[in-house]
């Protein structure tokens, strides 16, 4: 198959165009702008309509609008802008709108840095919006994966009627690799699935019919929390879709973990190990939730001494489900860089050396 040489951003706002999206607003911040500037010029092409919103919060609320009428609908940001896009996320959470958007992360706490981070862990997988609810968010670590999961993420959105995050950071964006990019869905294709929301989606209304999308009384204390007991047993079914990339662990003594660039550079480095004779293993999640908590919990932990976290976060935040998993059974000793400090390669090997040592 053909292969093209493109930056992350780019590979994801085509990708996305491929899978059927033909509505995106957004509003320019390092270091995702070639999302929105790609769209820009894209989705013309494919009768699509690209909106630069006055702010993030106009266009998250512009997209939950497109949204609602079964259109495939995306938005994407980076780190600050994304918060202040939660309060519309949330509302597509609860009306069960399904959007896709993306996190281009760069250094926080507050405006921070436009350099890469991985600080924004705790708000994507556990505190996206109020109330609680939930998403399922991929992490990926090569240009080919965020092609790849940015065009599954529409269908899982779809399938759920719920919001899907993809979480990047300033690395990936900016990076340019051989991609070969997904099927382009045809006009029909688009059509038919957009006509396969009617069920749901705001497309239309029937004056003579007297069709009612909001029925009285629906949001009483039982049916909210009806609601919520849904959307729980939802969530919990994504844990069969969790998924990790893993590299050594049957003979491992030391496992090395991280997700996206800071997973990739752990997986070279592990591979680096392996290649001298060290017994380290890797898990990387693609998936940061669900989380990979299986693979975790496999380990044989009559050897393994240590898991080695890696993240660009300072305080550490995945780590908290890299505990969860091992529920004590190891150390979990960490590798990490904060602020726009990329994590370094030779800077991991050495600490897994020593915990080899210990």
């Amino acid at each position: 198959m053909e292969r093209v040489f493109m930056k992350g951003c780019e590979a994801i706002a085509e990708s996305a165009v491929r899978a059927g999206c033909r509505f995106f607003a957004g509003y320019p911040i390092t270091p995702q702008n070639e999302i929105p500037e790609y769209f820009a010029r894209r989705l013309p092409e494919v009768g699509g309509v690209f909106v630069q919103g006055e702010s993030e919060i106009a266009s998250v609320n512009m997209v939950y609008g497109a949204g609602q009428t079964g259109t495939r609908a995306m938005t994407s940001s980076s780190s600050c802008g994304i918060s202040l896009k939660s309060e519309g996320i949330s509302f597509c959470a609860a009306a069960r709108v399904p959007i896709v958007y993306c996190n281009m992360a760069r250094g926080g706490p507050g405006i921070g840095t436009i350099q890469p981070a991985q600080q924004d862990y705790l708000q994507a997988t556990k505190a996206s919006g109020n109330g609680g609810f939930r998403m399922r968010v991929f992490a990926p670590a090569t240009v080919q994966e965020a092609a790849d999961m940015t065009y599954a993420a529409f269908d899982y959105a779809e399938k759920d009627r719920n919001p899907v995050l993809i979480l990047g950071d300033g690395v990936l964006g900016a990076i340019m690799e051989p991609v070969v990019l997904p099927r382009m869905r045809s006009a029909e294709e688009v059509a038919e699935r957009k006509r396969a929301q009617a069920d749901w989606a705001l497309a239309a209304h029937d004056a003579k019919k007297g069709r009612a999308f909001i029925k009285p009384g629906c949001w009483s204390t039982k049916d909210q929390e009806k609601s919520c007991m849904d959307n729980a047993a939802l969530y919990e079914s994504w844990q069969k879709d969790a998924e990790a990339e893993t590299i050594g662990l049957d003979d491992a003594e030391i496992v090395i973990t991280g997700y996206g660039v800071s997973g990739r550079i752990a997986g070279s480095a592990v591979k680096r190990l392996r290649a001298q004779g060290q017994k380290v293993g890797f898990i990387r999640p693609k998936t940061v939730f669900p989380f990979p908590y299986a693979a975790f919990s496999a380990l044989n932990y009559g050897r393994v001494k240590a898991i080695l976290n890696v993240e660009m976060s300072i305080p550490a935040q995945m780590i908290y489900d890299v505990q969860l998993a091992v529920q004590g059974r190891c150390p979990v000793e960490t590798c990490l860089h904060s602020g726009g400090e990329i994590v370094n390669r030779e800077e991991i090997m050495e600490k897994a050396l020593r915990l080899l040592s210990d």
